[in-house]
């Protein structure tokens, strides 16, 4: 791990207003930037900072502050009621989960934090104001877009309000630095939000390698002993790990298999491993779009697993499917290559990047399940192939690294800093 300057100890409030980063990923609006929010404090701790994580109460049980490593700990704000609230319910309580969090700080020495974290576009708006407050500089994270989902819409799904995009509009033009997971989403910040492009920095986030990575030994050993462990039966199977929401695509992918059934090819098993997201009924309305296309016996559903066991399932799989209609990064996908687990994307978004096409898995232009069904029976149907983008669907995962991540990101937030400290003096610079 790399020395730390001593003017890189900081204490860093991370905002994360509608999801807290204690909560089960791969249901309600618990996802992959839980999984961010937390490994990316724990990784900044690891190089000597402080980072407290500000979150919205959901139950009247859960203590004031949970401590969950050395220099983490996460602060549940009582905001509005504790139950019941949808995500598009939070504009009317950020007034109440702002004046919480400018509590807590007026409760410190002056001048506690030296830079605020937000994310989501929620936690940019409270952000915005504890950075003015503190005289701090605001940092944000999108994880995504109301501009690019609504650009990108799946089947079904409902387009993101006005109201979000301008309060996205708003965050862009206060934030002191943009961070984008990859170029792609640094583009769609500059293009579509008119960001100003030195300010929007590209910070890959990174997988725990410790935790995601390829077994020990023949990884068809392997692969048969995780089967058996789960109790998954033999045979093609392909997993979606992830929340059952048509912006995912699960569907995709049960329509895939019906493809493959009427091409008179091998129809795997369809893992689900996910809760659902948005509409309660999303698990049922899967499964009864299974039995429609007639697959319901291909497919099994599954609750998210912790985080821990989450590497046996991708290890269990031939491929994992990520069939999203936009994803600003796609951490399954990085997780699954990390664990020598190929994957099958759609080529949107992060995942471009993310998978490495024809090296760590495929990607795949569009939604269309046929054309998703001929890619699955096509790899499925060649061992070799499969076992050569394992090879490299390893390597591809252990290049990204929460370490690097961290490094990378205590650079934005000097950057940031700077940027601040110079507007603030240019502004009580004295006219001619």
């Amino acid at each position: 791990m790399p020395s730390v300057p001593p003017d890189d100890r900081l204490r860093v409030a991370m905002i994360c207003v509608h999801t807290s980063p204690l909560d089960q990923p791969g249901t309600g609006d618990a996802g992959g930037m839980n999984v961010y929010v937390v490994e990316l404090a724990q990784a900044l701790a690891r190089q000597g900072s402080e980072v407290e994580i500000f979150t919205r109460a959901t139950s009247s049980a859960t203590p004031e502050v949970v401590e969950v490593s050395p220099g983490v700990s996460v602060r549940h704000i009582t905001a509005g009621p504790f139950e019941g609230l949808d995500k598009n319910d939070l504009p009317g309580q950020l007034c109440a989960f702002t004046a919480g969090v400018l509590r807590t700080e007026a409760s410190r020495t002056a001048g506690w934090y030296d830079v605020v974290h937000a994310h989501y576009w929620l936690s940019g708006q409270a952000g915005f104001l504890a950075a003015d407050r503190w005289d701090v500089p605001l940092v944000h994270t999108m994880h995504t877009m109301a501009k690019v989902k609504n650009a990108y819409l799946a089947p079904g799904d409902h387009p993101e309000p006005r109201g979000r995009v301008i309060g996205e509009e708003q965050v862009v033009e206060a934030a002191d630095a943009l961070v984008a997971s990859t170029p792609a989403e640094a583009d769609e910040l500059v293009d579509m939000y008119g960001a100003d492009r030195r300010r929007v920095h590209v910070v890959p986030p990174g997988v725990d390698l410790r935790l995601f990575r390829p077994g020990d030994g023949d990884p068809d050993e392997v692969m048969a002993a995780e089967r058996v462990r789960l109790g998954l039966p033999d045979g093609p199977l392909v997993l979606f790990a992830g929340r059952v929401q048509p912006l995912k695509g699960p569907d995709v992918v049960v329509e895939a298999l019906a493809a493959m059934r009427d091409a008179g090819r091998t129809v795997p098993t369809l893992v689900v491993l996910g809760g659902p997201s948005g509409r309660p009924t999303a698990l049922r309305e899967l499964q009864a779009l299974a039995a429609q296309v007639g697959v319901a016996d291909h497919l099994v559903l599954h609750p998210p697993v912790p985080r821990t066991e989450l590497a046996g399932w991708f290890r269990a799989a031939d491929l994992v499917v990520v069939p999203s209609h936009s994803e600003s990064f796609g951490l399954v996908a990085v997780e699954a290559q990390a664990c020598g687990t190929p994957v099958v994307a759609a080529a949107v978004g992060g995942l471009r990047t993310v998978v490495r096409d024809g090296e760590s898995g495929v990607l795949v232009r569009g939604h269309e399940p046929a054309r998703w069904g001929q890619v699955l029976a096509d790899l499925l149907d060649a061992p070799e192939e499969r076992a050569r983008l394992r090879e490299g669907a390893a390597r591809a995962g252990a290049s990204f690294g929460w370490d690097e991540a961290a490094s990378a990101m205590l650079e934005v937030y000097r950057e940031a800093r700077d940027v601040r400290r110079a507007s603030l003096a240019a502004a009580h610079r004295p006219t001619a």
